[in-house]
Parts: C-alpha cells; sequence; structure tokens
C-alpha cells in the first residue's frame, strides 16, 4: 500500500507541467489551460523525444530485415508490447494487438464475432457507451439476427445494476461497457459486470479507452476477455492502440484484415495464418506510435499512479466545489465513483455559446455531445460542456475556468 502522505510530499503538478512543451503557449492572447484531456491528453518530451529519436535513429519496417535498422526497430517495438503487457498485468506478450485506437479494437471484435452469433443471440452494451461502443454492435446485430440490449442508467449517471442482473440470460453472449463514461467521469463497476456475465456464458469486452489515464486495470485480476485502450488519452501518440484478449479468445476469431505480416504461407490456393499476435496486425503497423505509447508508459509510471488518482480526485473535487457556486449551473453525472470529468450546462444558456467564449479566453473544454448521443438524450438536453482535467493541471486554472464560466454567464443572459 502506498503511503498517501508521501505521494502529497512529492507530487507538484507545476513541475511536471514544464515536461509538456504545449502548455507555454498561448491562445488567443491568453494562457492556454488545456480542460479537454478526456478526448486527447497532451503529450511529454519525454514521449516527444523518443518520436524524434524513432525518425532521426532507426526508422526502418519490422520483422522483415536482416539489415541493423529493422532489427532495431523491431527490438524497440516488441518492447514497447512488453511494457503494455506489464502494465497492464497480462499474461502474455501474443495477448497484446496493437491497433490505430479504442475504435479499431472494438470492430476488430464485432466483426468476429460474426461468425459465431445467430438469431435469438442477444449482445448488451450500456445506456452510457461512446458511439464506438455502439454502432459496431448494431451493425453485427443487423449482420447477425442477434438482438442489442441495453443496460439503463439512473439520473445520477450511474448504470442500474438490478436491471442488468435481470437483463441476463443464458441468451446473452456479449456484453460491452466502458470502464470510464467519456461524457459523464462515472467508474462503471466492471467487476460485478464481468463477473455476472460469465456466469451465464457471455463474454466481456471493456472499454478502458477514459479509464487507462486515471486507473491502472489488472487485466489478469479482472478476468475480462477483452480490453481496450488508445494511447492519445494517456500522454501518448494518436493513431495507435491496444487490445487485449484472451488468448482462447484471438485464437477462435478469424482475422479481422488480410495483406502482409498476418500470414503463414501464402499460395493462390490457399494461405495460412500467423500465430498472435501477427494474426490481427495486417501491413506495416504504425511503428513510432507502437514504441512511443511504450515511452508514455515509461512516463505515466515514472510518477506512479497512486499519485495521480489522488491528486486528480482531489482537482475534481474542488472543481466541482467551485462550479457549483455559480447560478443556474447544473452537473450532470454526479455518481458515487467517478474520476476527473465534469460534464455542466448553464439554464438557458447553450453549450456551445458558453465554449466559444472559453476558447477567446485561452481555456479549452469541450462541448456538444461528445460522441454519446444517447446519455444527451436521457437527460433531454442537446449537449454539455465537459472540463476534463489531468495531473498536470492546477487549481489555478480551475479558477480560471470559474471565472470565464462567470464571464461568459454574464455575457449570455
Amino acid at each position: 500500500m502506498t503511503d498517501k502522505s508521501t505521494i502529497a510530499t512529492t507530487f507538484d503538478a507545476d513541475v511536471i507541467r514544464k515536461d509538456f512543451p504545449i502548455l507555454n503557449r498561448q491562445v488567443n492572447g491568453q494562457p492556454l489551460v488545456y480542460l479537454d484531456n478526456a478526448a486527447t491528453s497532451q503529450t511529454p518530451q519525454q514521449v516527444i523525444d523518443t518520436i524524434v529519436e524513432y525518425y532521426q535513429g532507426y526508422n526502418a519496417n519490422i520483422h522483415r530485415g536482416v539489415h541493423s535498422l529493422s532489427q532495431e526497430a523491431t527490438d524497440a517495438y516488441e518492447m514497447a508490447r512488453k511494457k503494455i503487457q506489464e502494465h497492464f498485468n497480462i499474461a502474455k506478450s501474443q495477448e497484446v494487438i496493437f491497433t490505430s485506437g479504442t475504435t479499431h479494437g472494438i470492430n476488430l471484435v464485432a466483426t468476429g464475432f460474426s461468425s459465431f452469433l445467430k438469431k435469438g443471440d442477444e449482445v448488451m452494451v450500456s445506456a452510457m457507451e461512446h458511439h464506438s461502443n455502439i454502432v459496431p454492435w448494431q451493425m453485427l446485430c443487423e449482420r447477425t439476427g442477434a438482438t442489442l440490449k441495453v443496460i439503463p442508467m439512473n439520473v445520477e449517471g450511474e448504470l442500474i445494476m438490478e436491471e442488468y442482473h435481470n437483463l441476463l440470460s443464458e441468451k446473452t453472449k456479449l456484453v460491452f461497457c466502458n470502464h470510464v463514461s467519456n461524457a459523464l467521469g462515472t467508474i462503471n463497476p466492471i467487476e460485478e459486470i464481468i463477473e455476472a456475465a460469465h456466469k451465464v456464458g457471455a463474454a466481456v469486452l471493456i472499454d478502458g479507452a477514459q479509464a487507462a489515464a486515471h486507473i491502472k486495470a489488472d487485466l489478469q485480476a479482472l478476468d475480462v476477455d477483452f480490453y481496450v485502450v488508445s494511447a492519445h488519452k494517456m500522454c501518448g501518440p494518436t493513431g495507435v492502440g491496444m487490445l487485449y484478449g484472451k488468448e482462447e479468445w484471438l485464437k477462435k476469431l478469424p482475422p479481422y484484415q488480410g495483406g502482409g505480416e498476418m500470414i503463414a504461407e501464402v499460395t493462390f490456393e490457399k494461405t495460412t495464418y500467423a500465430d498472435l499476435p501477427h494474426k490481427f496486425e495486417a501491413g506495416t503497423p504504425n511503428i513510432c506510435g507502437g514504441i512511443a505509447f511504450g515511452a508514455a508508459l515509461d512516463y505515466m509510471n515514472s510518477i506512479g499512479f497512486d499519485a495521480i488518482t489522488q491528486y486528480e480526485e482531489e482537482l475534481v473535487r474542488y472543481a466541482t466545489e467551485q462550479l457549483l457556486t455559480i447560478d443556474g449551473l447544473k452537473i450532470y453525472g454526479t455518481a458515487k465513483h467517478k474520476t476527473s470529468v465534469i460534464s455542466f450546462n448553464i439554464e438557458g444558456i447553450h453549450p456551445y455559446d458558453i465554449g466559444s467564449i472559453l476558447d477567446k479566453l485561452g481555456i479549452a473544454v469541450r462541448t456538444g455531445h461528445h460522441c454519446a448521443q444517447p446519455i444527451m438524450d436521457f437527460y433531454k438536453i442537446p449537449g454539455t460542456v465537459r472540463a476534463s482535467f489531468s495531473f498536470y493541471n492546477t487549481k489555478e486554472e480551475v479558477d480560471k475556468l470559474v471565472e470565464g464560466v462567470k464571464r461568459a454567464k454574464s455575457m449570455l443572459e
């Protein structure tokens, strides 16, 4: 157990901020206050240096060359895979599939399950999913005749677990749920979701895109069948991510794409496929992105996830208290367990208008439905203003946000 008092004395956001060059820039003549971390986190110099070193020093295709550059690139890429394996406590490195991001991983699994489902089978998603974890399953149901079921949520932004247990049956073949809601910040009870699904023989995919920057998931302890993340949510580059799958499932699933690297032998009569993980990694991958993903994990682990969690909890608690001092402001998503996301509106004012004024003040927030339109429909609103925090944000930036919202309110009323 980490000593929280030690964390409090060693964690210094002002020192950490020096690692992020972009935080020094100005927007519209104002110092940047970046509060859109749920969309994309910023990248520290240590990761930027890794990207530059790759292209300057050993840029080459992997797994295919006998020359030194190819071998160096291959070693670095496969070392990144090992780093991902260790970070998420995955049993075998071949259970780590590099993808272009969370959406790619979800679609890979959804397409593969087309071979297993039939009419009358049921797949289940939660009511608070990102569109990327709704649309692929709708397409899967259209292809197979399976039925899509939805775990409902309450007004606090929590899943109604009693209803989840009632919906489960022997017809349930797949359950999909995000670990953390991108729109509300809710931390879902995935341990309970996974255990109950397995009791009826269903497989479970957890969308970890929003959780990975805040929670260090132990995938063996969770006993989850599939888990997906994107590097750009956790200080890494865009265009790369990870699909974890239990080896037994990955062996059952057919290849998602055909091409180089994913084959063992090709003739015009028949092709045989490569072993895991290469079976699902057709073509030249985002080599630099994969290596930089590993560097991002190194960076975040050097700070420590216990320290990150404690600091972000304090930050979001402070931001919540300060924002609620503004008359007419309502926060959507008040779950007991949540990460550093605050979605809010001010009565009578469109969220886009608030976001536009905040941008003029150098404050970056997200406005709209956040690719989670069913959540907005549930609350009967067009969207929200979403401020999402990272460990490099500060209480001073929260104060600027609050003052900016107050200014926007006075201008728009």
